[in-house]
């Protein structure tokens, strides 16, 4: 018996996006790209004692200011911008190689003019050829490594893989920097390198066809054939003035905040 068979190869595609989020007191914002936005008011309590000359937030990739959005206090406006992500990793013509390391430092910047907590909300995800989500495919495969310095993981709020013999297979990474984030200061790197695992390679599946002359055709189809994976970072900050209880009504979260400053997740 003969067979004839088809393979298909792995195209390798990028769709990234880079989101942005401030809290003056207990404002929080959200904002997907520049195409939509939604501001959420909390108390006013915090916002009234003390005078906020201006809170900012930036996202910096490979010591590259990629977006920011800041607001000026006396000009009661916001200045933004969303960049993408992994804009400038390849080269001309290049295509993503799985099993291939690549350059992905990624840190907040306090483009603001008062001192700030900051935290992290990464996604990775794929998509198909149409936008929609592959959720049978696994995130875990997009490769982000975490430096884990400075860095506070929020074990409840995180759903991805962040450290080897992590069993979690979900998409959102969430994290707070341990520290008060002066104006114009740079947190310690969240992640230094990307990479597409390279055993999306061996995720495979076979079909065998056998006609009436006894022809048997295998179509061999790769899981993850036509895919395109997604890389989204968002940032916020939250004044220090009364941290603990701006952070709560901001982000949802309980903190310790010692007298040096350092930021702890509560028990």
């Amino acid at each position: 018996m003969s067979e004839k068979r088809r393979t298909k190869r792995i195209p390798t595609a990028l769709h990234t996006a880079a989101l942005f989020g401030l809290a003056m007191g207990c404002l929080g914002f959200s904002a997907v790209g520049s195409t939509r936005a939604a501001l959420t008011y909390y108390s006013e309590t915090y916002t009234a004692q003390i005078d906020v000359q201006s809170i900012g937030v930036s996202l910096m990739e490979n010591g590259v200011r990629t977006g920011y959005r800041d607001y000026t206090h006396g000009g009661n406006e916001w200045d933004e911008a969303a960049g993408e992500l992994l804009a400038d990793t390849l080269s001309d013509g290049e295509e993503w190689q799985p099993g291939k390391t690549y350059r992905e430092e990624l840190a907040v910047r306090n483009s603001g003019t008062i001192e700030e907590y900051v935290r992290i909300k990464i996604y990775k995800y794929w998509v198909d050829g149409e936008g929609n989500k592959l959720t049978k495919l696994s995130p875990s495969l997009i490769d982000l490594h975490l430096t884990g310095e400075r860095w506070i993981i929020d074990e409840n709020a995180t759903t991805a893989k962040v450290r080897e013999g992590d069993t979690r297979d979900g998409e959102r990474i969430v994290a707070y920097y341990d520290s008060v984030l002066k104006p114009g200061e740079d947190t310690a790197l969240f992640a230094d390198t990307i990479a597409i695992d390279g055993s999306i390679a061996d995720k495979v599946a076979e079909t065998r066809e056998t006609d009436a002359n006894g022809w048997t055709t295998v179509t061999t189809v790769y899981e993850y054939d036509g895919a395109a994976f997604i890389l989204e970072a968002e940032v916020d900050a939250v004044q220090t003035h009364n941290a603990q209880d701006a952070i709560r009504s901001a982000w949802g979260v309980e903190v310790s905040v010692d007298e040096n400053g350092r930021l702890s997740l509560a028990e």
